[in-house]
């Protein structure tokens, strides 16, 4: 059994566009939020996605912790700016769920 802390599992660390236009928010195992397992987990498999219109390229630069307009794949964080390692990091991250609380999700 691995041990992680709880951010690992259960807080986000991407977004991913799915095929269909949805998103996968993903823990740091890149599994959906709250997902903890080292098995390979199919997305469609499970009703983890949805349909989040509001993301355009200003706002996934303001989500991403490098700026980028990616709207495929958000990073919210990365090693250096792991919210865990210091207070200005975990603000910066706590200001990235706060714009995400905000964005309807449609199912």
């Amino acid at each position: 059994m691995n041990i992680v802390d709880f951010r690992f599992i259960f807080l986000p660390y991407c977004l991913q566009k799915q095929p269909n236009g949805s998103y996968a928010v993903l823990n740091r195992k890149y599994k959906p939020v709250g997902f903890a397992t080292e098995k390979y987990i199919a997305y469609s498999d499970y009703p983890v996605t949805a349909k989040i219109d509001d993301i355009t390229p200003v706002l996934a630069s303001k989500l991403s912790w490098n700026n980028s307009n990616d709207v495929d794949t958000i990073y919210l964080y990365n090693d250096e700016s792991n919210p865990v390692n210091s207070a200005g990091n975990m603000q910066a991250y706590t200001d990235k769920l706060a714009l995400l609380s905000t964005l309807v999700v449609l199912f």
